[in-house]
């Protein structure tokens, strides 16, 4: 076994490609389990969206998650029939990704974890109907400078506030398009000042 720790760190939405698994499965019938597990539970050809597209139904939420929660499965499938004794000290997910990361941690059913990435799925799909805005990473400046600049950009109506810290230096906002539109020029306005 491997001495040091290691950590298998499951993305989220954002990551998905057309054809992502479909290099897993041929040949593999137990990786192609999770494609056609999830084609059953769902209902729907799920696995021909991630491989074959169209595009924009791969990019639709309801869509993006399942087919990258799957995803996720199979990888972390096919690392375990390796037999190189890749065993994660740690498990961890980024957004959606904390699912998967429950499934290989052994807390969450692959079936379970399904049909709540999909429920998960529908449900940002209708808050984004119902609310309508945006999102947009800001480079370069401190959570605190970033709070301020949404305060100005944000009025009764229309907010924009931070949604994730990303990494140092990447901090992402989100909120309606109109306050979006306004916190990016002062953003632009306060990296200019601090270099």
């Amino acid at each position: 076994m491997m001495k040091e720790k290691i950590a298998f760190v499951f993305p989220g939405q954002g990551s998905q490609s057309l054809g992502m698994g479909k290099s897993l499965v041929p040949g593999i019938p137990h990786r192609q389990k999770y494609f056609s597990q999830a084609d059953d539970v769902l209902g729907f050809h799920l696995s021909r969206i991630a491989w074959e597209g169209p595009e924009e139904s791969l990019n639709d939420t309801i869509n993006t998650q399942p087919a990258l929660f799957t995803h996720s499965i199979a990888v972390l499938h096919v690392i375990q029939d390796l037999k190189i004794d890749l065993v994660p000290s740690f498990v961890a997910g980024h957004s959606m990704g904390e699912l998967s990361a429950l499934v290989a941690a052994g807390s969450l059913s692959f079936s379970d974890g399904l049909k709540l990435v999909r429920m998960r799925g529908v449900l940002m799909k209708r808050a984004g109907e119902m609310n309508p805005g945006g999102m947009a990473a800001i480079m370069g400046l401190d959570i605190s400078q970033i709070d301020q600049l949404c305060a100005i950009a944000s009025s009764e109506s229309e907010i924009v506030q931070v949604a994730n810290d990303n990494c140092p230096g990447q901090v992402v906002i989100s909120g309606s398009n109109a306050a979006l539109d306004r916190v990016q020029p002062l953003a632009r306005a306060s990296r200019s000042k601090r270099e």
